[in-house]
């Protein structure tokens, strides 16, 4: 019986595959997906972008399937097993932060907000603007309606916090679709690459649900524009610290509180006793914080520890700001060494600050500085959230960045924001380096700092400190430290490779090349950040600017003398085509590559690699032969490079071969053949592989149905 395929269906899955998964299951999937095109079109075709072509595909193909039942019931197995219907489980999230104990007169707010949130379908996204001026109260009241409303939304509760940015911009909106995502998604192999396949994969996993999702401290448009739900039952909340953006959504203001409710606010925080001690000054505090969250929070802490009156200073009424007023007189309630560590810690605008970045930034010790941070978020100057990693408020990090300068001089904040990165730095190659001690882009780590344990820590503690170092990476750069950008950028490489995080590190490998190309051209290290840049720019999908990357990663390579730099290159640029379906192109590269590496000979760096590397590129010619419809020469090659991981004892890279075999074997309708490599490839896989061992189950699938 004649399987049919929907044209609707592989239209949405070439789509989906083109913005599939990133990592080496997107990409398996991918070529197998390019080699059934092949033998169902009979002749090589390149991997489709635009939708037009896509649907052009799908189309050629559909007329092709309903002349032919076996590939038919292939191309119908395939969808069903990895296609759209294997949407990732939705995760339950980790809900919203607390809201603020002593929560204060907002019902007018909450009102409104549950208004929109409720009101009857009617076609229009349910989607609220929630702004007001910075410290007013708008994230309380965001995270109040959580708490009030949980039940509304059984499906989970997703909030995400763009302040952290390590970029002044803020993140773009692939990131904050992947910070979205990662919440929602039990298994991380399953993002999307590219900023299309993550909106599409929110909108599969949105559709239907009861949700709500909280985006905090947006700063533009195009940061969430792409999260207005199409579905009635989800809920997105903008909350803008500021003044609002043109969002189609219910504008809902945060105003002041008034004297009265101000009041109240400081009772509830102060006590009453405070309170009553102080009524003669009441008028002129309320005045002050000019109904301010925020401001009457840090009135009210420096109620709590005040002994007496003391003399109230007046404001400036031409440039009065109840924030910057209530910062000003908690930095003066410090003691000074504290009071001059926020002000440096501000100035370098550090994402994350614990006592390490913090003894560097004040060149205190350790100890010090802990003490230090305690007490600076005991006056509401930073916030210390459960990681341990203490934050600035937006508006509170200005203020201090701002008196840096005049309050401590230039040369001392120079030297801070020096030892800054100087901190970061070593943190950063010591966590590269144990993150992937086996690679010769990773720079060896230093002597001086402590080591981790092991590559998974190593990579850990890499992602932990990932906005400390993009944002010092800027810092580095404006500050004429080129050395020191370049190498923090180097830094990454691991991150990149093994976890992600693309859009995070894309910025600073964008400063790093520029930096590179204007100071040391055409070197290694500039085709090392070329090289970077450009296997992050295909992971995200963008593909003539990874092409130029990579292009320039070679001349730099060629023109610095180092082949292993060079074949390298050229090496990616032949998985470059190879993921585009261009296999000619692709084997054409791959032997290139080959030929450069054959030139190193004995005790030039890169010689001891050798075999390794050739035996890599066996296992890519073979792929891109396979694509080519060349499956005997292809099983020949894979072969090979089965055998040299099995003798070098590399299950890893053995188990990735073995996949490739029983690929090409199934193609080849060798199917029982084909099951026992799965079966090999599975005995060698760790159990954490999780996206390898269900891609293998549904490969053993398809190969059992067509057997």
């Amino acid at each position: 019986m004649l399987e049919v395929v929907a044209l609707s269906a592989l239209t949405a899955f070439l789509m989906s595959v083109g913005n599939g998964a990133a990592g080496e299951m997107g990409k398996q999937l991918l070529l197998s997906t390019g080699a059934l095109v092949r033998r169902t079109t009979g002749r090589g075709t390149p991997l489709p972008s635009a939708p037009e072509e896509r649907a052009a595909l799908a189309g050629l193909l559909h007329a092709s399937l309903g002349q032919d039942p076996r590939l038919a019931a292939e191309w119908a197995l395939l969808l069903r097993l990895q296609g759209r219907s294997g949407t990732p489980a939705l995760a339950p999230g980790s809900g919203l932060p607390p809201a603020p104990r002593h929560f204060t007169n907002r019902q007018k707010v909450l009102r409104q907000l549950a208004r929109e949130a409720t009101r009857p379908a009617d076609g229009r996204p349910r989607v609220a603007l929630l702004y007001g001026p910075p410290g007013i109260g708008t994230t309380a009241a965001a995270l109040r309606l959580g708490a009030e409303h949980h039940a509304r939304f059984p499906d989970g509760q997703f909030y995400v916090d763009l302040r952290d940015s390590s970029t002044d911009a803020g993140p773009g909106p692939g990131e904050v679709l992947s910070r979205l995502l990662r919440q929602m998604i039990v298994e991380p192999g399953q993002l999307p690459s590219t900023e299309a396949g993550r909106e599409e994969l929110y909108r599969r996993l949105m559709a239907g649900r009861q949700a709500l999702v909280v985006v905090d401290h947006a700063t533009a448009l195009a940061q969430v524009r792409c999260l207005t739900p199409s579905t009635p039952g989800v809920f997105l909340l903008v909350v803008v610290s500021g003044q609002p953006f043109a969002l189609e959504a219910e504008r809902v203001e945060v105003e002041p509180l008034s004297d009265r409710y101000a009041m109240r606010m400081l009772r509830d925080l102060a006590g009453r006793e405070k309170i009553a001690r102080a009524k003669a000054r009441m008028p002129h505090l309320l005045g002050q914080c000019a109904g301010n969250a925020f401001a009457l929070r840090a009135t009210a802490t420096r109620l709590q520890s005040e002994r007496s009156g003391g003399p109230l200073p007046t404001p400036d009424p031409g440039v009065f700001d109840p924030v910057r007023e209530a910062v000003q007189h908690a930095t003066g309630r410090l003691r000074p060494p504290t009071a001059r560590l926020c002000r440096l810690a501000a100035l370098g605008a550090w994402p994350g600050l614990d006592a390490h970045l913090a003894s560097a930034v004040a060149d205190v010790t350790e100890e010090e500085a802990a003490g230090m941070l305690t007490e600076a978020a005991e006056a509401q100057l930073l916030e210390a959230p459960a990681d341990g990693r203490h934050r600035f408020r937006p508006e509170v990090r200005r203020y201090l960045s701002d008196t840096a300068g005049p309050a401590l001089g230039i040369a001392e904040c120079s030297a801070s924001v020096r030892r800054g990165l100087a901190a970061v730095l070593n943190r950063a190659l010591h966590a590269s380096y144990a993150a992937l001690p086996q690679s010769w882009r990773t720079e060896p780590a230093p002597s001086e700092g402590a080591p981790y344990g092991d590559e998974s820590e190593g990579l850990q503690a890499l992602a932990t400190e990932t906005g400390n170092i993009v944002r010092a990476v800027y810092l580095a750069d404006e500050y004429q430290q080129t050395t020191i950008a370049l190498r923090l950028a180097r830094a990454l490489w691991p991150l990149q490779l093994k976890a992600g995080h693309w859009d995070e590190v894309l910025p600073a490998l964008r400063i790093a090349t520029r930096s590179a190309d204007t100071h040391r051209p055409r070197t290694r290290m500039a085709g090392a950040l070329h090289f970077q840049l450009a296997h992050c720019l295909d992971q995200l999908g963008r593909r003539e600017e990874a092409d130029r990357a990579v292009l320039a990663a070679v001349e730099c390579e060629r023109a610095a003398g180092h082949l292993r730099g060079e074949a390298s290159a050229v090496e990616m640029m032949g998985l470059f085509r190879l993921y585009q379906w261009d296999y000619p192109s692709a084997y054409e590269r791959f032997h290139e590559a080959e030929c450069i590496y054959e030139r190193i000979t004995s005790g030039q760096e890169g010689a001891d690699d050798l075999p390794r590397a050739l035996a890599l590129l066996e296992r890519h010619r073979g792929r891109a032969l396979r694509g080519m419809g060349r499956l005997e020469e292809s099983q020949v090659l894979l072969r090979t490079a089965v055998a040299f991981f099995e003798r070098q004892g590399e299950p890893y890279n053995m188990a990735r071969a073995l996949t490739d075999l029983a690929e090409v074997l199934h193609d080849a309708g060798r199917n029982t053949e084909a099951l026992t490599r799965i079966r090999e490839a599975e005995r060698l896989l760790d159990p954490a592989a999780v996206p390898h061992h269900q891609y293998l189950a549904a490969l053993r699938e398809r190969c059992g149905a067509t057997g």
